[in-house]
This record gives C-alpha cells, sequence and structure tokens, in this order.
C-alpha cells in the first residue's frame, strides 16, 4: 500500500482553535479509515510544521481525504509519497 507523509500547518481558524486539534485529529482518522486509509502516526511538532501525519492507502482515498480536510478550514497540508527500501530498489533497478 502507498505510504504518504503530510506535513501541515495550522490557519488562523485552526490556531484559534488549537485546544480542539486532538478531537478534530480524532474524527479526521474516522474519516480517514472510512475510505481506506490507515493512519500509521500524527505528530504534533515544533518547528517549520505544526503536524506531520503518516498514512498508508489508496491514491484516490488519499486525495478524496485531503479534499474534505482541506476544505474544513483548519490547515494547510503538503503531501508527498513516501518509499520504502524494497520499493526504491525496484526503481533504481529499472533505471540502469
Amino acid at each position: 500500500m502507498p505510504a504518504y507523509i503530510t506535513l501541515a500547518n495550522f490557519t488562523d481558524q485552526g490556531a484559534r482553535t488549537i485546544k480542539d486539534s486532538p478531537d478534530r485529529f480524532e474524527a479526521f482518522k474516522t474519516q480517514a479509515e472510512a475510505l481506506g486509509v490507515s493512519i500509521k502516526s500524527v505528530h504534533w511538532t515544533t518547528g517549520a510544521y505544526d503536524l506531520v501525519l503518516v498514512a498508508e492507502g489508496p491514491e484516490d482515498a488519499m486525495m478524496s481525504l485531503a479534499l474534505k480536510t482541506a476544505a474544513l478550514g483548519n490547515i494547510r497540508t503538503q503531501t508527498l509519497r513516501g518509499f520504502t527500501a524494497a520499493e526504491m530498489r525496484k526503481l533504481v533497478a529499472g533505471s540502469k
């Protein structure tokens, strides 16, 4: 299953309601699971990003989840496709 790493920052709206962030995550996780996306980990962070999320799921389900989340207006995200070492070996083997 494809892996995705999402880097997120709170919007002004999300920052104003920061105390609701853990509850919003639980609602997000429930919605993700309903779409077939497995949340592997979430971390509230310091530095350039406010949240880092690791998930696995089909690309179309990830896109649907990202759109639904964006529509709520609490965070802005940047999602990256992650590759395991085994997947990377296959990719570089074909590049010779």
